[in-house]
């Protein structure tokens, strides 16, 4: 059985998909994309890059200096959300992202009160029963021994 070859110019076809099959040497035979290099079938497969670590930071955290207010972490969220809809996080890190702004967001009350708090008074003179002259007898009528009486019969 002779060899057979495929023709030359549907090879180097610059507009067909540039998906190679496990072996390697065989190419995808369908037609690019648009203006991509793969088929529809072969774009799904192909992973995007993975994002710049420096500019998903630079992009969370721009303007927001400490997260002491409910304004800020509502931005730093706000942003995340883009981030996420974009696809340019993904999803277990923005989980974890909007766990730690929860933690951050509870513990707001705490330090409101921690600012906002005035020294413990402590009071040592406090006022006493009310001990006038009347009380006086009444207590020493309570207090004297009972007499004894004899009854002779």
């Amino acid at each position: 059985m002779p060899q057979q070859f495929a023709k030359s110019s549907s090879i180097n076809n610059s507009a067909r998909c540039n998906h190679r099959f496990p072996n390697g040497m065989l190419r995808c035979r369908l037609i690019g994309f648009g203006h991509q290099p793969f088929c529809p079938k072969h774009t799904q497969l192909v992973a995007p890059p993975p994002p710049d670590p420096i500019e998903i930071a630079s992009t969370l955290t721009v303007n927001l200096d400490d997260f002491t207010s409910a304004a800020q972490i509502n931005d730093f969220l706000a942003r995340l959300l883009l981030l996420l809809a974009q696809d340019k996080i993904s999803t277990r890190r923005a989980a974890v992202l909007a766990y730690i702004t929860n933690q951050l967001l509870r513990t707001l009350p705490a330090i409101a009160k921690e600012v906002n708090a005035e020294p413990t008074q402590i009071i040592f003179d406090m006022p006493g029963p009310d001990r006038t002259e009347d009380d006086a007898a009444t207590s020493a009528h309570h207090h004297q021994a009972p007499t004894q009486s004899t009854e002779v019969g």
